[in-house]
């Protein structure tokens, strides 16, 4: 019996080979996410009046998740 026969499946080998490159791609854009979380929390810890400062680190989190959300969107799009 296969690991992939119900409708609840998540083992999708091939959506994870096929999101691989993508999921480093994001894996950089989440380094880079993480040097702008690093700046801008040391920059919102300076001046916490800065409203800018905020919507740059909710930006770098959201980078820094980004191989995550890739691999289950591409595994979530390819079937078994």
């Amino acid at each position: 019996m296969s690991c992939c026969c119900g409708d609840d499946c998540q083992c999708r080998p091939l959506g994870f080979l096929l999101g691989l490159p993508f999921a480093f791609v994001s894996l950089i854009l989440s380094i880079i996410g993480v040097i702008i979380w690093i700046v801008g929390l040391t920059l919102s810890c300076i001046c916490p009046c800065c409203f800018c400062v905020t919507i740059l680190v909710e930006f770098a989190l959201v980078l820094i998740k980004a191989p995550f959300s890739v691999m289950e969107w591409f595994t979530s799009k390819i079937p078994c």
